[in-house]
């Protein structure tokens, strides 16, 4: 049998907002996610074999855990016997950095529920597939379709149709951020944007004047972090930069391709180290 095909695209925080604590010890935020072209290249087909077997090979696929959100989602779905005894083989060629805030792990897995609902014919109701979803990880919901979203603060999800067309400079130092760590230096927080009933200009202008809560603590953690934004912010014709996640990724927003790779050329002499490439939103 051959394998089949997916894309499994980075996604991005172009903005989080944190707004206060839950019960459950988590914090309460917003965020407005875009996907980019960017994406890790899984392959799968059925096998007859007695357990499931995922290869990661690629760039980023050192270090990977034995137990990660692929194989925490095929648990799962086998302790509810959805898969009927059937098994995979899945290869994932890694091209999204680990621990960069481009959710990696979480929309390999997405797109690979997707995959098995919509092509293996996997029959799960709405209610299974959050709960299924929320178990491997927060951010897996999103993988199941490429949109571009908005998290309001009561956790509903709402699709994007409007498109912003970026060019976007993806700048990863050597080091990464603990999303834990980054969320217990929150001290403050902030009042929402995004209101369920309130319309949305969102236009160039708007985003600009978003924020990243986060990036004050992975700043002051990882003061690296605040110059690589700052040098990034003197480059010629950039939009707005603004770190994605819990970092730590940096990214550069430009509207024409040729800013954006000029801006490239330039960071990768002062940061030869650092991971560094052009991308785009879809």
């Amino acid at each position: 049998m051959r394998f089949y095909k997916i894309k499994s695209h980075a996604k991005i925080n172009v903005s989080i907002g944190v707004l206060g604590k839950l019960k459950s010890n988590l914090h309460k935020i917003e965020s407005l996610i875009f996907f980019l072209d960017l994406h890790d290249d899984i392959s799968i087909k059925k096998i007859k074999k007695k357990s499931h077997k995922i290869i990661f090979i690629g760039n980023f696929s050192r270090r990977i855990p034995k137990h990660n959100t692929v194989s925490n989602l095929f648990k799962i779905l086998d302790n509810m016997k959805k898969l009927k005894n059937q098994k995979y083989l899945i290869k994932i060629n890694k091209k999204i950095p680990q621990k960069s805030g481009m959710g990696g792990g979480s929309m390999n897995a997405g797109s690979i529920l997707n995959y098995l609902i919509k092509k293996e014919n996997l029959k799960l109701t709405s209610k299974e597939v959050l709960n299924i979803a929320s178990k491997v990880g927060s951010d897996v919901i999103l993988g199941l379709n490429h949109k571009n979203f908005i998290i309001y603060r009561n956790g509903k999800i709402t699709k994007i149709y409007k498109k912003l067309h970026f060019y976007t400079l993806l700048v990863k130092p050597i080091f990464s951020c603990s999303t834990k760590d980054i969320y217990k230096k929150v001290k403050t927080f902030s009042k929402p944007i995004f209101k369920k009933k309130q319309r949305i200009n969102l236009n160039y202008n708007f985003l600009v004047k978003l924020r990243n809560d986060l990036e004050k603590p992975a700043f002051k953690k990882y003061p690296k972090l605040l110059k690589l934004k700052k040098f990034i912010e003197k480059m010629s014709d950039v939009l707005f930069v603004r770190m994605t996640g819990s970092g730590s990724t940096i990214i550069g927003y430009f509207i024409s391709k040729k800013t954006a790779i000029n801006a490239s050329k330039i960071l990768k002499k002062k940061y030869k180290n650092y991971w560094c490439i052009i991308s785009k939103t879809i």
